[in-house]
């Protein structure tokens, strides 16, 4: 907790919020001095904008001034805290670290993007779609040759679907994805039914981002141009599109259809499961019937309730069903779906809220998403841009011939390159080599899945150039962004302050037992116990025992024996509590004649309160022990002030009042 006193300018800032100060006054101008050491009138003005200053609130001079004093104490203790080496040793370089990479993370993160992308996917997450597709299978590292003929081989069939021919049909006939058609009994699994290309609903975060976007800018009824995902390519045709049914929470009475079931079979459970719809219409307790004859023995003990579930979670008959009710607990018809007979009963229905209301939670998903990858290449753009970053791509294709499979492995022989030395991208002015790239290639290389050489280089290339980018871009903030360097320095006088004062006060006051009783001796009068009284409380519960425990408290029985007598077996009537207690410490003790004796009776329903006063303490001076909460806390404060005194004879102050006063 006093680490975050400590760090009082740094932790109170919002970034992105900065001072405009007035014409006359510049940014850059010297405010003051300390110890020889400029502190710019923008970067006084930024914390006290931050830390006293509320919005839109003109600037008061006396406050003003008032600031500038804490803040001058304040740099005081940074300045002796750089002349002890405290911003060499390696904890400060490490935490300070620590900081900067948490605040620089927003600045390689495009807003803009990111807003874009939560906006889009809240307009999504309003509409569910039903789809089929139609896949051709193509690895992410595949050679020109394998992506041209399976691109002529999903563009064949597209013409195909366009002339007329019917999705399903062609899916069976064509698609990759080996659940689009039927899959005969064999030793892994029993006959299955293919299904033709359908993938039931799915709503925004289902799928791949790239499935997604072309699932969703396609109409319903027409098929999606070629998508390429990073498992192939894709054409989608949008069969349904219904307003979000969004997380339920429903529960189902389920009938099994045996395996190898007859017509007569099937026929038999379905009338079984009709009667039972039957009775739930003519009043029928719905977990007396779940419990009789649900086949799901897991949900039939919570009444048939599932776990909460998204359309993506179910079949498409079972989320059809719940589309068609309005209320909760309402109940469907019998439905079929590929493992027998259900009726569906709705719990709960949560569809997405305001804008608002969900911004916060997509704005996660969309930062954990692959989406996001958006938002950071929108910053690496811009920084190729203002680097003015040029490439030699043919460089790259040198590493080709030189890399082999080893390198999955981990153990790529880096000497393999050793006569590549061709330029490869200039940044700003610094210019990176093939020898770079070799030996950033041979100290990130690691155990990995074997791909084809030239995608692993390219990928890697493109990993290399991106993180040099970033580097540089993190060598810029502090002079590209004023508000992100007036927050460094604000984290870093900050965790000083902190280190320092916590050897110089907070802990010295703790461990300097001599100096803190010297202290105390030396401010005893500031320790006083008003006028108290030493007392004992008696709460009685049952206001018909109250004359007797007065009886008892008046023939002198002490209060052990007391509760001994009044509180026998297991009965707790009496409650007594003894003390010295100050006014306003206790309502009993507030609401009696302060002078020794027994109160009279204060009524408190069921029961009542006695009060029995042994003395009337007069004021006296607390012991060290019963203060040393608030004479520790004093102490800091002493230790401190004699602190600053001195450290304002060691440093030489100097302030530029032209520059206050024209802040002012």
């Amino acid at each position: 907790m006093r680490r975050f006193i400590a760090l009082f300018f740094a932790l109170s800032v919002v970034i992105g919020i900065g001072f405009p100060l007035k014409a006359q006054v510049k940014n850059d101008e010297v405010l003051l001095t300390i110890g020889g050491k400029p502190v710019t009138a923008g970067e006084f003005m930024s914390v006290y904008k931050k830390n006293d200053l509320k919005k839109g609130e003109p600037i008061d001079a006396k406050k003003l001034e008032d600031y500038l004093n804490l803040y001058i104490n304040f740099k005081l203790k940074v300045r002796e805290a750089e002349e002890l080496g405290f911003d060499t040793v390696s904890t400060f370089i490490t935490e300070l670290k620590g900081y900067r990479d948490q605040l620089a993370k927003p600045y390689f993160t495009d807003e803009a993007t990111i807003d874009r992308l939560v906006r889009e996917a809240y307009e999504r997450e309003k509409s569910d779609l039903r789809t089929r597709h139609i896949f051709v299978k193509l690895a992410s590292d595949a050679s020109p040759k394998d992506t041209l003929e399976a691109w002529h081989k999903i563009s064949k069939v597209r013409e195909r679907l366009l002339n007329g021919e019917a999705f399903e049909k062609l899916a069976a006939e064509v698609s990759e994805d080996p659940s689009a058609r039927d899959r005969e009994a064999n030793q892994q699994h029993p006959f299955l039914k293919g299904n033709y290309g359908d993938l039931g609903y799915f709503t925004v975060f289902d799928y791949v981002y790239s499935f997604e976007s072309g699932a969703y800018k396609t109409e319903p009824g027409k098929v999606s141009p070629i998508i390429r995902t990073e498992y192939g390519y894709h054409l989608i045709k949008v069969t349904a599109k219904n307003e979000a049914l969004g997380k339920v929470t429903a529960a189902h009475i389920f009938m099994n259809i045996p395996k190898n079931a007859s017509h007569d079979d099937s026929l038999r459970v379905y009338q079984r499961i009709d009667s039972v719809y039957t009775r739930l219409k003519n009043g029928a307790k719905w977990e007396d019937m779940v419990k009789q004859y649900s086949d799901d023995k897991g949900s039939a003990l919570k009444g048939g309730a599932l776990p909460k579930f998204g359309v993506n979670r179910m079949v498409p008959e079972f989320i059809d069903a719940l589309y068609k009710m309005a209320n909760d607990g309402d109940i469907s018809t019998p439905i079929q779906t590929q493992y027998g007979w259900h009726i569906i009963r709705l719990i709960e229905r949560k569809r997405p809220g305001t804008f608002e209301e969900e911004k916060a939670d997509l704005k996660q998903k969309v930062l954990k998403d692959g989406r996001s990858d958006l938002a950071k290449q929108a910053v690496i753009n811009m920084i190729k841009k203002e680097s003015n970053f040029v490439e030699m791509p043919d460089a790259v294709k040198d590493f080709y011939t030189v890399i082999t499979d080893s390198i999955f492995s981990g153990k790529w022989d880096v000497t393999l390159a050793k006569n590549l030395t061709k330029p490869m991208f200039q940044i700003s002015t610094q210019r990176y080599n093939q020898k770079d790239f070799t030996a950033w290639l041979g100290k990130n290389q690691r155990k990995t899945e074997k791909q084809k050489i030239p995608y692993f280089v390219d990928r890697a290339y493109k990993d290399f150039v991106n993180e040099n980018l970033i580097r540089y871009e993190n060598t810029r903030l502090e002079s590209k962004y004023p508000d992100f360097r007036n927050l460094m320095s604000e984290y870093r006088d900050g965790i000083l302050l902190f280190d320092l004062t916590d050897q110089k006060v907070w802990s010295k006051a703790v461990k300097d037992t001599t100096g803190l009783k010297n202290f105390y001796e030396n401010n005893k009068a500031s320790y006083m116990w008003e006028q108290r009284l030493d007392a004992s409380i008696y709460t009685i519960s049952d206001q018909k025992m109250a004359q007797k425990v007065r009886n008892f408290i008046i023939s002198g029985l002490t209060d052990d024996a007391l509760l001994k007598e009044i509180n026998v077996d297991t009965a707790k009537i009496l409650k007594i509590e003894s003390g010295k207690y100050s006014r306003k410490e206790n309502k009993y003790i507030d609401m009696i004649t302060w002078a020794p004796g027994l109160s009279s009776e204060l009524p408190v329903p069921p029961g009542a309160v006695l009060v029995f006063v042994r003395k009337v303490l007069p004021p006296e001076v607390k012991t060290l022990n019963e203060a040393r909460g608030l004479i520790t806390n004093d102490y800091q404060n002493y230790l401190e002030k004699i602190w600053v005194e001195y450290l304002r004879t060691k440093y030489k102050v100097t302030v530029n009042k032209a520059v206050l006063s024209q802040i002012k």
